[in-house]
């Protein structure tokens, strides 16, 4: 028997209850893999309060690592003992799971299991967000939400890294530290009024090229007013709460702004995308330029416990489950 966290009805994080369950041998096609690491990302708790819509019963969490324990017929990339990542497929807060073999890559050597866990999902989410949503160069001037978390402080330390001009907005003064340290030539503290003058002011008045915000409905057109004429809001998040209800005239009236609600499954939904995208994110970590810190780690048996942390936004960097 292996455990398990399942979800059977829709709510708060008490709705997350271990459970023991068979893993049957994999069918063609299909790995199976021992979790090492378990990675956390806010997108579980939409789908937990059923924001992000999954059929009941589920196992939460889309991210992990480890290492293949069997095989079935017609997987040829891996073989038992081999180490593995993957980012997508649902069920990942287990200690053993069927994976597609599709959806696995491998880890290469001076990536650990527990920085696999960390940085897949995020890291492949912040490469999509600066090279493929938006066309980077040096010099572009961005704002980033949120940016001592997971997906915030990479899209500050690679950005930087790659010689974009970053202001960093963050919830606290110890996180507006953390991301000046990662890299932001100005962080300030979101909870304070008057931000939008602030990112503005580190401008020159211009307004930045592109806003990451995944916050969501709190700082939506907030995050529009931070923009120059012709800029691009990028909105992947909704940690505050869906955006909705928005005209179209207020684009036009802010400046002939546009506007993308980016998804993983479009930028790395696919084999090749996904493994040319992790060849992207495991080159920046062993280069330096993305540097994963492992701030929370929750047996696997605590998931209820850290929700509550992400939700609370009492997380800095990677939260990672060990089962």
């Amino acid at each position: 028997m292996s455990r398990a966290i399942v979800v059977r009805e829709l709510g708060g994080p008490e709705v997350l209850k271990l459970e023991d369950r068979a893993v049957a041998a994999p069918g063609p096609g299909e790995v199976k893999v021992r979790h090492e690491a378990i990675g956390l990302n806010f997108a579980d708790t939409y789908n937990r309060t059923g924001l992000y819509k999954v059929d009941l019963p589920f196992v939460p969490g889309s991210e992990a690592a480890g290492t293949v324990e069997a095989v079935g017929e017609g997987v040829s990339d891996f073989k038992p003992g081999d180490r593995v990542g993957y980012a997508g497929p649902l069920g990942a807060y287990a200690e053993e799971r069927l994976v597609p073999a599709d959806r696995l890559v491998p880890l290469p050597d001076g990536i650990s299991a527990e920085m696999a866990a960390s940085v897949m999902s995020k890291g492949g989410t912040a490469h999509y967000l600066l090279f493929e949503c938006w066309p980077f160069k040096a010099g572009d001037t961005m704002l980033v939400h949120a940016a001592a978390g997971g997906v915030g402080s990479f899209l500050v330390q690679w950005a930087s890294s790659a010689g974009a001009n970053v202001i960093a907005l963050a919830g606290s003064p110890e996180k507006v530290s953390i991301a000046a340290a990662s890299g932001a030539g100005a962080a300030f503290n979101s909870r304070d009024d008057g931000w939008v003058e602030k990112v503005r002011g580190a401008t020159g008045g211009r307004g930045v090229d592109v806003v990451y915000d995944g916050v969501g409905k709190a700082t939506f057109e907030l995050s529009l007013d931070c923009l120059r004429p012709r800029g691009l809001m990028v909105s992947y998040g909704n940690a505050s709460g869906p955006v909705t209800g928005v005209s179209l005239g207020i684009l036009a009236t802010k400046g002939s702004l546009y506007v993308t609600r980016p998804t993983t499954a479009h930028y790395f939904g696919t084999k090749d995308t996904l493994r040319r995208t992790m060849a992207r994110v495991f080159g920046a970590v062993l280069a330096g330029q993305i540097r994963p810190a492992i701030n929370q780690r929750f047996p696997l048996e605590r998931a209820a416990d850290a929700h509550r942390a992400l939700e609370a936004r009492e997380t800095t960097g990677a939260t990672l489950l060990i089962p």
